[in-house]
């Protein structure tokens, strides 16, 4: 990413509200009957959220849709949702009160089911990324991966999660990159704020990201994941014909929801702790990756 353009590190609640599809209120409710732990504060002593705040606010508002109340969401991040014994004894009280005359219930009962069926966060992604990954070797989608792709899904919509699940089936299914992929992400995060952006550790870890970057997508390409996220397109297109308005041919894209901001608001919204150090790696790599496309 360009360094003229960089998502905040930490956003007010009002940003952190707009992003999750909440309010201000219920964010301010979660922090009182202790569900979101209470962050830090700025200088003008008001309420700051960062990565992992976003992360736990927008799993609280998944849970929520799917009607599993408060106190057993607070419950299931206390206990451990994505266990066997966490997902029921979560669920269990819940599922007890759904009934099939009401159709909002319906849905619930739906996304319940399918949580309980994946034995994790999973399946409370929408229908479209969730079946892109259930054929994978159990355990190999880390709740990283889970985080990545639920921030993908509220900015790009389902289908740009989809998508974006390529990159985690290749590294679930081959041990290797994903051995190297740890690595480098372990580096990156070394690169915190008392490292200078000229340190010669940023240049030569922008090489090694783009690397294994090169290797990834060939793995994808070799692999056959590439006409995959062909047809995924073609899928989509085929249940959401485009319309003729420009807002509603956003939203039937799979690129937001409606009502929703639009994809260049959401990113402005969604906070990433990266240091100074970190954005320059991420912006030599891409200037590789450039470098070798076949246009430039």
């Amino acid at each position: 990413m360009h360094s003229s353009f960089k998502p905040p590190r930490q956003v007010k609640i009002g940003d952190a509200a707009a992003f999750a599809g909440t309010t201000p209120r219920a964010i301010r409710h979660y922090h009182e009957i202790g569900l979101l732990p209470e962050p830090e504060r700025g200088g003008d002593d008001r309420r700051r959220y960062g990565y992992e705040d976003m992360i736990r606010l927008l799993w609280i508002r998944k849970m929520a849709d799917a009607g599993i109340a408060l106190d057993d969401i607070r419950d299931a991040f206390t206990t451990g949702t994505d266990s066997e014994d966490g997902i029921a004894n979560t669920l269990e009280r819940l599922e007890e009160t759904l009934t099939e005359q009401e159709a909002e219930l319906r849905r619930q009962r739906t996304a319940v089911q399918r949580m309980r069926t994946e034995g994790s966060r999973m399946g409370l992604l929408s229908d479209f990324v969730t079946d892109r990954l259930k054929n994978l070797p159990e355990d190999s989608l880390r709740q990283a991966d889970l985080d990545t792709l639920l921030v993908t899904e509220r900015i790009f919509g389902p289908l740009g999660a989809a998508v974006q699940a390529t990159r985690f089936i290749a590294l679930a299914t081959h041990p290797a990159l994903r051995e190297d992929s740890d690595r480098i992400d372990d580096a990156e995060e070394a690169l915190d704020d008392s490292v200078p952006v000229d340190d010669p550790r940023v240049t030569q870890l922008a090489i090694e990201r783009h690397t294994f970057e090169s290797a990834l997508q060939a793995v994808i390409e070799e692999s056959g994941l590439d006409e995959d996220d062909d047809a995924l397109f073609d899928a989509w297109d085929a249940l959401h014909p485009e319309p003729a308005d420009d807002d509603e041919a956003d939203i039937r894209s799979g690129r937001r929801e409606a009502g929703s901001m639009s994809a260049f608001e959401a990113i402005g919204k969604m906070p990433y702790d990266a240091s100074p150090a970190q954005w320059r790696c991420m912006e030599l790599a891409i200037e590789l990756s450039a470098q070798d496309s076949p246009s430039t």
